[in-house]
């Protein structure tokens, strides 16, 4: 009996000890979101629904809306790993900037120009005012693109607002202060019901393209490999989980983003349906190029046009699946 009653005691303080090691394992991380909207959704569930947690990571999730800031923060050591627009992380590695793009968040356009009742087709927008989050980000510099491919030169036919992202763009459009805004979606449905036109789709031009990213130090990734590999794993749990359970996805998209639920649906339905989230958290490569041609263009960079592959590093990513694979 004594034997039996001192073995259990021993199994007791080895689960004791395991337990508190683990607990002394548990790895505290700053991840920044540059909005909280529908599109990095995955971000929030991850950090509120127990995803990066049950790889033993401490998150710290803040938003910082513009993503050239949150890029400075990540280079400054205040955050280990920045979500933001993918051209942020592009400008700054072409700055000299030991930064690495490691994963996806939003691997297309989702955004609609929408406006005020009297503008109807891209040409009544000439003159207008549009709303925009600034005036160096991914999403702006996509707007230009769109507005250039329909014959409106910048800042020629139209003036660019720094207003903040699309919570406050819609604000600013439903009080008169702008004229047009790129809204994503699923804002530019509660915009339609408000009586604001559609002018056209961003994704109807550029059909390509990677708007936000997840990026790290190059140099704090290597030495923590197997963090960030938790990390990966964590986001590629939370993409499947999102893909594979609608009906809770949405009920929680609605109630974090404070969505109508029948508009979180329809979001969730188009971000899964065209992998604008991808299943396992990968990056567009091809959509990450366009990027760069379009950052090159606008930036009237010189020199030869840089492959995406000089901006990624996807092992970490790779060593997440295989190591969710060997489960």
């Amino acid at each position: 009996m004594v034997t039996q009653v001192s073995a259990i005691t021993l199994v007791l303080a080895l689960v004791l000890q395991c337990t508190a090691a683990t607990a002394q394992e548990r790895i505290k991380l700053r991840i920044s979101s540059a909005t909280k909207t529908l599109g990095y959704g995955p971000l929030w569930i991850a950090s509120r629904m127990g995803f990066f947690e049950r790889q033993g990571l401490d998150v710290d999730l803040v938003v910082i809306r513009a993503s050239d800031v949150g890029i400075q923060a990540l280079a400054g050591g205040s955050l280990e790993i920045a979500g933001s627009a993918s051209d942020a992380p592009i400008a700054a590695i072409e700055k000299g900037l030991d930064l690495v793009i490691v994963g996806g968040i939003i691997n297309g356009l989702t955004q609609s120009i929408m406006a005020a009742k009297k503008f109807k087709t891209y040409s009544d927008l000439r003159g207008a005012t549009l709303g925009a989050i600034s005036l160096t980000s991914g999403v702006t510099f996509a707007l230009r693109q769109v507005l250039k491919v329909k014959g409106l030169e910048y800042p020629r036919d139209y003036k660019l607002l720094v207003i903040g992202g699309t919570p406050q763009t819609y604000a600013a459009l439903a009080a008169g202060s702008i004229d047009a805004a790129a809204l994503s979606l699923p804002v530019n449905y509660a915009a339609e019901e408000q009586g604001f036109n559609e002018i056209g789709r961003f994704v109807d031009v550029i059909p390509n393209y990677q708007l936000a990213a997840l990026s790290a130090k190059r140099s704090w990734a290597e030495r923590n490999r197997g963090v960030l590999v938790r990390v990966m794993k964590a986001m590629a749990q939370t993409m499947r989980w999102i893909h594979q359970n609608k009906e809770p996805a949405v009920d929680y998209l609605a109630k974090e983003m404070n969505l109508k639920r029948e508009h979180a649906r329809r979001g969730w339905e188009f971000y899964t349906a065209s992998k604008m989230w991808h299943p396992d958290g990968d990056l567009n490569v091809d959509g990450l190029q366009a990027v760069t041609q379009i950052y090159w263009e606008q930036t009237q960079s010189k020199g030869n046009l840089p492959s995406a592959a000089k901006y990624i590093d996807q092992s970490y990513l790779r060593g997440a699946l295989k190591e969710l694979t060997a489960r």
